[in-house]
C-alpha cells in the first residue's frame, strides 16, 4: 500500500527583494559626489581662471606688503663701561589650561607639589594659597571652555554666548605677577606637572622688552627714560632724548615670502642697531654725591636739591643727583627735576664771577685797581645807588677785593662793577657774552638751558639791576653754568666744557671717541684765576669767611663761594620766606682735581651748613676711598709690617678668633657707635675718616680731622651729651 502522499510536491516560497531602494539610493549618492565634484571644479575654474586676476592681485599685495623691523636700542654706559640703562628682555608666565595636549587627570595629582614650588618661587602666596588659587581658578576656566564647547556643538556662536553672559575662555591665565628672567622662566618650566612639555602643561611665555636701569633711580634724570609712540619706541628725558637718533639705530625692512603651508616675513633690508654711549658717570662717585645729597636733604626738610660733580682737568660730569619731596611720601625723597640745568637766581655764587670780569677789565674803583686784592676799597654798611639803597651785613669800612669775597659783602661787589658799567649797564652782560658765559653748554643733557641776563638801557632802573646781578640776582644761570665758570678758576683759567658722553660704540668697538673740548682756551688769565682761587680759599680758612665755621677740614682743603637767594612763590613775582641755599667749590684746593656745586631748596640752614656740608662729605668720602690721587685711609698702621692690625667692632672675643684666622700681629675692639646712649657722643676710635665723619655729622655736630689715617683720639668723649653744632677734633694716625 502506498504511502499518504508519496507522489506529492510542495509549493515553492516566494522571496522578496529591495533591489530597486539600493539602486535609488546608491544613484542619489553617486548623484551627490558628481554634483559636490562639480561645484569643486566649479569653485576651482573660478578662482583659477575666472577671478585668477583678483586673487593674484590680493596675493600679491601681502607679498609686497613691507614691515619694519625695530633695531636693537643701544645702551647707555658708565665711564668703566657698566651698564647704567639698557634693553633687557622678560617673560610674562602664561599658562592656556584647555589647551589639546592637556590630560585633566593628570592636574590633580602634582597640584600640591606645584603650589609648593611656587611658594618657594614666589613668596606672594604660601603653599595652601598657591593650591587653592590653582584649584579654583582651573575649575573655573575648564568649566567656562567646556560650556562654550557645548554651546558650540549646538549651533551658538560666540558672539550669541557673549549675549547669553557666558564666561570667557581664558587661553593666556597669568601665572606670575610680576615679569621673569630668562633663568627664572627656565626654572619655572622644571616645576612638577610643567616639566611636562609645552603641549602637556600648557605653560608657555609672553616675551616683552623693557628698558631697563640696573642701579634703579642713579642719576636717572640725566639717564632719562624712553616711552613708545606709534609702534616704536623714542627717548623721552636726558641722554635717552638728547641721542634719540643715535640710540635707536635704523629700522629695517621685512617682506612677506610663500613657502609651502606658509607665508612668512623675512629680512629685506637687516636694522643697524643703535650706539652704546658710554658716558662720564663714574658709579663710585655717583652713589657718594646722591647718598650725601639725600642725607642732607632728609636733615634739613629741604624741597628739592641737586648736586654735580666735575673732573677740573677733562670737564667730565662725573656725577649728577636731583632729589626732590616725592609727593606720595611727604618725609622721603625721589630723583626729581633736572635742576641742574634750569635757571634759578644764583645770589652770591655770582660774585666770583662778577670779580673775574673786573680783574680780566682791569677796574679801578676809588683810584685803586681791583688787581691788587689785598688794597683796600671804601665799602660800609649802607649804600644809596641810583635812588636805591644796598644793604650789607657783612659790610665793612674798607674791604679789600679779597675780603669782599671772603665776607661776601654785596655793597663791595657792587661797587667794583658800577665803577666800569655804571654807564654802561648792558656792558657788563655784553662783556660775559664775550666770555662765553652764554653759549650752549651742548653737555649732552636735553633740556640744558643757558643763563639768562635781561638787556639793560641806560635808565635808573637799569643801573639798580645792574648791582643787583653783580652779586647774583635778577638773573637766572643752571647750576651747571656756575660750577663750568669755577672750573675754570680751579684749571687756571680754562673754560672746558662740562660734558656727559665719552664715547660712542657699537658690537662693542668704539666709534666715536668724544675729546675734552674748550667754550674758551682762556675764560681769564692764570694769573687772574691764581688770584681767584686764593680769595675761594678764604671763604673756608679765612677770619672772616662765611663758610669758616662748617667746611674746613686738614684731610681736604675746600676752596669755593657760599650763596642765598630768596625764593619767588609760584605763581607770583614776589620773594617768599623760601631760600635757595648754594655752595660751589673745588678740591684739593692745592692741586684741583674735582669741582661741585650744591644747590637746595628750603634748607633749615645756611648755605655752609647745608650745601656747603654735602660738598664737604663728598670730598671727604672721595679721600677716604682714595679718588683724590692719595691713598685710602683704611690701610694698616705699619705698612712695613705685612701683617695689619685688625680694628673690629665684634661683640665678645669674637674680633681676637678672626685675628688669629687672619694671623694679624694686633687685634683691637672697637665699640659700635650705634650702642652708644642715645643722645650722647658717639666712639669712634680705630674708625676711617669717612666713618668716623659720618658718625659724628649724623648726630648734628662739626667732626675737624687733623692727620691722615684712623681716629687715634677725639676730643669730646665718647657718652658726652650732644651740643649740636659743637666741633669734635679727631686726631688721625697712620
Amino acid at each position: 500500500m502506498a504511502s499518504k502522499g508519496a507522489g506529492t510536491t510542495g509549493k515553492k516560497k516566494k522571496v522578496t527583494t529591495n533591489k530597486r531602494s539600493v539602486l535609488f539610493i546608491y544613484t542619489l549618492i553617486v548623484m551627490g559626489v558628481l554634483a559636490f565634484s562639480a561645484m569643486i571644479l566649479y569653485n576651482l575654474v573660478k578662482l583659477s581662471v575666472v577671478n585668477a586676476a583678483a586673487w593674484n592681485d590680493k596675493a600679491a599685495q601681502i607679498l609686497e606688503r613691507e614691515e619694519p623691523i625695530e633695531p636693537e636700542r643701544g645702551k647707555i654706559l658708565a665711564d668703566d663701561g657698566t651698564v647704567l640703562a639698557a634693553n633687557m628682555y622678560f617673560y610674562v608666565a602664561r599658562v592656556d589650561w584647555l589647551s589639546k595636549g592637556i590630560k585633566r587627570d593628570t592636574i590633580a595629582p602634582l597640584l600640591p607639589e606645584l603650589a609648593d614650588s611656587l611658594a618657594v618661587f614666589d613668596p606672594t602666596y604660601t603653599s595652601a594659597q598657591w593650591y587653592e588659587r590653582l584649584r579654583h581658578d582651573i575649575r573655573e576656566i575648564q568649566t567656562a571652555g567646556d560650556v562654550r564647547a557645548k554651546g558650540a556643538e549646538n549651533g551658538f556662536t560666540q558672539e550669541d554666548m557673549d549675549k547669553k553672559g557666558w564666561a570667557k575662555v581664558n587661553h593666556s591665565y597669568r601665572l606670575i605677577k610680576r615679569k621673569l628672567s630668562h633663568n627664572e622662566f627656565k626654572r619655572l618650566q622644571s616645576f612638577p606637572y610643567f616639566n611636562l612639555g609645552r603641549n602637556s602643561s600648557g605653560l608657555y611665555a609672553d616675551t616683552e622688552i623693557d628698558r631697563r636701569k640696573p642701579y634703579g633711580s642713579m642719576a636717572s634724570r640725566s639717564i632719562g627714560t624712553v616711552e613708545e609712540k606709534d609702534g616704536e619706541v623714542h627717548g623721552r628725558q636726558g641722554l635717552e632724548s638728547s641721542l634719540d637718533s643715535l640710540l635707536r639705530g635704523t629700522p629695517g625692512v621685512s617682506k612677506k615670502i610663500q613657502v609651502t603651508y606658509d607665508i612668512i616675513s623675512v629680512p629685506k633690508v637687516d636694522p643697524i642697531n643703535g650706539y652704546d654711549v658710554t658716558t662720564t658717570i663714574n658709579v663710585g662717585m655717583q652713589d657718594i654725591v646722591e647718598t650725601e645729597l639725600y642725607k642732607m636733604c632728609h636733615e634739613t626738610g629741604a624741597e628739592w636739591g641737586t648736586a654735580i660733580l666735575m673732573e677740573v682737568a677733562t670737564g667730565e660730569i662725573k656725577a649728577i643727583s636731583n632729589l626732590e619731596l616725592n609727593p606720595a611720601i611727604s618725609d622721603d625723597y625721589i630723583e626729581g627735576s633736572n635742576n641742574a640745568v634750569l635757571g634759578f637766581e644764583p645770589g652770591s655764587v655770582m660774585k666770583p664771577i662778577s670779580m673775574m670780569v673786573a680783574l680780566e677789565d682791569g677796574i679801578i674803583v676809588d683810584g685803586k685797581p681791583v688787581a691788587d686784592i689785598n688794597s683796600p676799597i671804601v665799602t660800609g654798611s649802607q649804600w644809596n645807588y641810583a635812588g636805591s639803597v644796598i644793604r650789607d651785613p657783612h659790610g665793612g669800612v674798607a674791604l679789600s677785593p679779597r675780603q669782599i669775597i671772603e665776607t661776601s659783602s654785596n655793597i663791595g661787589m657792587s661797587r667794583i662793577i658800577t665803577a666800569k658799567y655804571g654807564s654802561n649797564p648792558d656792558g657788563f652782560r655784553q662783556r660775559l657774552e664775550q666770555m662765553g658765559f652764554f653759549e650752549p653748554l651742548d653737555c649732552g643733557i636735553s633740556s640744558a638751558r643757558t643763563p639768562r641776563f635781561h638787556k639793560l638801557g641806560n635808565l635808573q632802573r637799569d643801573r639798580v639791576a645792574l648791582t643787583r646781578m653783580a652779586f647774583g640776582y635778577s638773573t637766572e644761570i643752571p647750576p651747571l653754568c656756575t660750577l663750568a665758570m669755577y672750573n675754570a678758576i680751579a684749571n687756571d683759567g680754562k673754560y672746558v666744557r662740562p660734558r656727559l658722553i665719552k664715547k660712542l660704540s657699537r658690537s662693542d668697538r668704539p666709534d666715536s671717541i668724544i675729546e675734552p673740548s674748550y667754550i674758551r682756551p682762556q675764560v681769564c688769565s692764570p694769573e687772574n684765576a691764581a688770584k681767584l682761587r686764593t680769595m675761594l680759599h678764604d671763604v673756608v680758612w679765612g677770619d672772616r669767611g662765611t663758610a669758616r665755621k662748617w667746611l674746613q677740614s686738614d684731610a681736604v682743603h675746600i676752596a669755593g663761594k657760599t650763596g642765598t637767594a630768596y625764593n619767588i612763590e609760584e605763581g607770583t613775582t614776589v620773594y617768599g620766606s623760601r631760600k635757595r641755599l648754594a655752595f660751589c667749590g673745588f678740591f684739593p684746593y692745592e692741586n684741583p682735581k674735582y669741582s661741585c656745586m650744591v644747590l637746595m631748596l628750603g634748607a633749615n640752614r645756611g648755605a655752609a651748613a647745608s650745601s656747603g656740608l654735602v660738598l664737604k662729605n663728598i670730598a671727604l668720602r672721595m679721600y677716604a676711598r682714595g679718588m683724590l690721587n692719595n691713598k685710602p685711609d683704611y690701610r694698616g698702621n705699619d705698612l712695613s709690617d705685612n701683617r695689619p692690625t685688625l680694628h673690629a667692632m665684634m661683640d665678645g672675643d669674637a674680633y681676637k678668633r678672626l685675628g688669629r684666622v687672619l694671623g694679624v700681629r694686633q687685634t683691637r675692639h672697637i665699640v659700635n657707635p650705634t650702642e652708644e646712649a642715645k643722645g650722647s657722643v658717639p666712639n669712634v676710635t680705630g674708625l676711617s675718616v669717612r666713618d668716623a665723619v659720618r658718625s659724628i655729622e649724623d648726630v648734628g655736630m662739626v667732626a675737624r680731622v687733623k692727620g691722615h689715617g684712623r681716629v687715634k683720639s677725639q676730643s669730646v668723649a665718647p657718652g658726652t651729651p650732644i651740643k649740636r653744632g659743637s666741633v669734635v677734633v679727631l686726631e688721625l694716625v697712620n
